[in-house]
């Protein structure tokens, strides 16, 4: 199955006898917005959003308080699994996630149902600039649905296994390459990479309107970089957000990833972690 769907697709999928349940997952990196406000996805949601979309918040039902771990770790399961359940997700429902077009939030919310165990998950590719059907802004009351998360084991890394695999295997940094480079770090302690890690921004996974490269030219984009079948692959970002673009785009590709959900948000606040820095793995 195909890990993402487009606009036209979705539209036939919607009057089928079997549509999907759908997640509005809008977000922004940034606290604020243009006007200086910070971003509100759920008012964005209720100003506008596919008809029968459920809104799912990135920060509170799809990753836990930050800390430690980072600013995005993983989310309570209880918390998420209700959430899903609330939005009408049910084990044997087929599930299509979008944002407001940058698609890492909706990546983030597909990498946690198919973690999860849930085997029908799609993000639509472009997200809602894509869309080009009708809007509602009322919002929907779907019956409960009765997915139960279980997580699958090897598909997370912690900050050992990220090191490790960075020497044994492929570790992608999905974050801009001026971030991997340390020249500049806007939100972390400290800047730079995981040593051995390789560069690889995950704007370079869509075209300019903000749709997935097709397969083949992200298979050749990866396996320039040593992100083949045949080996161990990984990828971490800020704070595991943008990573879960990367290992959508990787799951396009045909290759599977691990995600280090603290990312550098954790290893950099580590001051005992080590932080190479420049335009080699090191």
């Amino acid at each position: 199955m195909n890990a993402i769907i487009s606009a036209s697709e979705l539209a036939d999928a919607l009057r089928s006898e079997r549509p999907p349940v759908l997640l509005d997952v809008r977000w922004q990196l940034s606290t604020a917005a243009a006007s200086g406000q910070p971003f509100d996805g759920r008012a964005a949601y209720a100003s506008g959003h596919i008809p029968g979309a459920v809104f799912a918040d990135l920060d509170r039902e799809l990753a836990s308080a930050p800390g430690p771990r980072g600013r995005h770790p993983l989310p309570d399961l209880d918390v998420f699994g209700a959430a899903m359940r609330r939005a009408g997700v049910s084990a044997g429902t087929p599930v299509v996630a979008y944002d407001g077009g940058i698609g890492w939030a909706a990546a983030r919310a597909w990498w946690l149902l198919r973690w999860t165990g849930h085997p029908d998950v799609r993000v639509l590719d472009g997200g809602l600039p894509a869309w080009d059907g009708p809007l509602e802004t009322e919002a929907p009351d779907p019956a409960a649905g009765d997915f139960v998360p279980k997580p699958a084991e090897g598909a997370v890394l912690d900050a050992d296994g990220a090191a490790a695999l960075a020497r044994s295997g492929v570790l992608l940094d999905a974050r801009a390459g001026e971030r991997y480079r340390g020249e500049v770090e806007p939100i972390d302690r400290v800047g730079g990479h995981i040593p051995g890690a390789l560069s690889a921004p995950t704007s370079d996974n869509v075209d300019a309107d903000g749709r997935f490269r097709p397969a083949a030219e992200l298979r050749a984009r990866f396996g320039a970089l040593g992100a083949t079948r045949d080996v161990p692959v990984g990828v971490y970002c800020g704070s595991g957000v943008s990573a879960a673009h990367e290992v959508l785009a990787l799951e396009v590709a045909g290759v599977p990833a691990a995600l280090y959900v603290g990312s550098w948000s954790e290893w950099s606040s580590d001051s005992e972690r080590p932080v190479a820095v420049g335009p080699e793995p090191q």
